[in-house]
């Protein structure tokens, strides 16, 4: 923070509000500087003292040492020919020191005190502190000698106990005096300040006198030797767009005599003050002659508040994009995906489906099925899984199921139309696979005739009993879109009454690891459970209601994929 620069950077409207500070300050400076004149002391030549008087006799050493707040010792160093410390005696304790060490170390935890006493022999790991150094200076230099931080271990019979003091050692006649205060309360201090990131001050409005905490200049980012910045510098070092608030703080302050805060931003830095300030009266209800303020660093939290903001809107801003995705998918999918009811009886059929959307994703995915009348009086019926989820797998799986539907008119047999349709997947421009089994239903004969192209085989229900289907010679074809000029095979099945024809998606089975073979048995182990609990009723309800038990069934917690069931059934 820079406060070596009075002259304030920004928009002539930034100086106008600087001046306004200083003036507001000056006034009040003023204010303080009236009241002190009228209500002050007299003159110190105008003091009329009274005569001086010794009353009692003078008191003893022990007293003076009693008189102390803070725990004191009378010490006499035994000093070497080179002037180190090679003992030191303790001569007396004054009340507060014998307090302390009552209240420390109870019962019998330490020897009794007999009088004068070695005070390396009482406590050994004096030796080993800044004390005989301290010492030492205060004999050749005969000034005082502190230090915040002296610590040390005292063995007692119930254990070490450990000590942290500020020490100060002052020569006394032919002894020395030390004096401490338990606690290091000014390192606990500084050391508060700077995990917390806070520091205050006390700015005295009638001649700039500053009182700031210990850590004040580490916390604003000052140097060490820098000086304390008044509230004009401290003005003159805010940032434009932060001076109308500081003004704001100020006057409330100084003028409406109540508590108030503001955030400060410094020039040359990026870091965010919390400024919560008081007044200090002269009198309850009086003047104001001092501010005193707490600044709190609060730049983390300030950034880690605008990130959680930007993630929020992020989220929304995707949560919204796909409730879009969703509702579009779930138009297109309402609109591929046919709802049987009685539109198979002219063929000899029963069709039911289920399909279950990709729960974590955008509830749609690539999954479609079809069953349409062809004008030779068969059926076309197919089940297929487009590559990927949401909207892109949606857009695929309909430029094929409307591509087959077109195809279809064409007469052609199924292993054809696989082969056309396999060419129109591999002719989009980006990575488009897809499964599928591809069927035509000839009523006259009850024959489905169908090919695979990668897909799970469709699995046969007949009196209760469920297997897979034989593939077609050769195998199972290449999944669509992966290879060009790819041809397939057909194979041909033969309906009888009551024949249950179920074509599904792997996402029905699928679990991590895959497992193709376990998840097939575990396809034919449901079909056959819910066909023994209760074997599909008559007609079109009939058949969805087993397919909805089914696909229950299967269904749980460990999909990862949107699943479809298709059932074909003679009747």
């Amino acid at each position: 923070m820079p406060v070596d620069d009075p002259s304030p950077a920004g928009s002539a409207r930034s100086r106008l509000e600087l001046q306004s500070i200083r003036a507001l300050l000056d006034a009040q400076r003023r204010r303080v500087t009236q009241y002190a004149e009228r209500y002050g002391p007299p003159a110190p030549d105008a003091v009329t003292r009274p005569p001086k008087t010794v009353v009692g006799a003078a008191p003893s050493g022990q007293d003076v040492l009693d008189a102390l707040s803070v725990g004191a010792l009378l010490l006499s160093p035994v000093f070497g020919e080179d002037g180190q410390v090679r003992d030191v005696i303790l001569l007396a304790r004054n009340a507060t020191a014998r307090a302390d060490t009552a209240a420390r170390y109870p019962g019998e935890a330490l020897p009794a005190w007999t009088g004068p006493v070695s005070l390396f022999e009482r406590v050994p790991s004096l030796a080993a502190t800044v004390i005989p150094r301290m010492l030492a200076d205060a004999r050749r230099t005969g000034a005082p000698q502190q230090s915040d931080a002296v610590e040390w271990l005292v063995n007692t019979r119930t254990g070490p106990v450990r000590v942290s003091a500020e020490v100060r050692i002052a020569p006394c006649g032919d002894q020395f005096l030390l004096t401490w205060e338990p606690g290091g309360r000014l390192i606990m201090a500084d050391a508060a300040q700077q995990l917390v990131r806070t520091c205050w001050a006390e700015w005295n409005l009638a001649d700039d006198g500053i009182q700031p905490s210990r850590g004040f200049r580490s916390v604003l980012g000052l140097p060490e030797n820098a000086p304390v910045p008044s509230l004009s510098d401290l003005a003159a070092a805010t940032t434009p767009d932060c001076l109308t608030t500081l003004y704001q703080a100020l006057y409330d302050v100084l003028l409406r005599k109540r508590v108030t805060r503001c955030e400060l931003r410094f020039r040359g830095s990026e870091r965010i003050f919390r400024m919560v300030a008081e007044p200090v009266r002269i009198v309850p209800g009086g003047l104001v002659w001092a501010l005193r303020a707490v600044l709190t660093d609060v730049t983390t939290d300030r950034r880690r508040r605008e990130a959680t903001r930007r993630a929020e809107r992020h989220a929304r801003r995707e949560h919204e994009r796909a409730d879009a995705v969703a509702e579009l998918a779930g138009v297109l999918r309402d609109a591929v995906l046919p709802h049987f009811q009685d539109e198979l009886d002219s063929y000899g059929l029963e069709a039911a489906a289920v399909y279950r959307p990709d729960a974590p994703g955008a509830g749609v995915g690539g999954d479609w099925y079809k069953a349409r009348g062809l004008p030779d009086g068969r059926l076309l019926i197919a089940l297929g899984d487009a590559r990927g989820h949401g909207l892109e797998a949606v857009t695929l799986m309909a430029k094929l199921r409307y591509a087959l539907a077109g195809l279809a008119y064409t007469s052609e047999p199924v292993e054809r139309l696989t082969q056309w349709l396999n060419e129109v997947a591999c002719a989009e421009a980006r990575e488009s696979t897809a499964t599928a089994i591809i069927a035509r239903y000839h009523p006259e004969r009850t024959l489905l005739r169908w090919t695979c192209a990668g897909h799970p085989r469709p699995v046969l229900l007949r009196e209760g009993r469920a297997a897979q289907l034989p593939a077609p010679e050769g195998g199972p074809g290449l999944t669509l879109g992966v290879m060009p000029e790819t041809t397939y095979n057909a194979t041909e099945t033969k309906l009888e009454t009551g024949d249950i024809v179920l074509m599904y998606s792997d996402g029905l089975t699928e679990r991590r690891p895959a497992d193709p073979d376990q998840d097939t048995l575990r396809f034919l182990g449901a079909a056959e459970s819910c066909f023994r609990e209760s074997a599909p009723g008559p007609g079109h309800a009939g058949l969805q209601d087993y397919v909805e038990r089914l696909v229950a069934r299967l269904d749980g917690p460990h999909c990862t994929d949107d699943a479809t069931l298709l059932a074909l059934r003679r009747p």
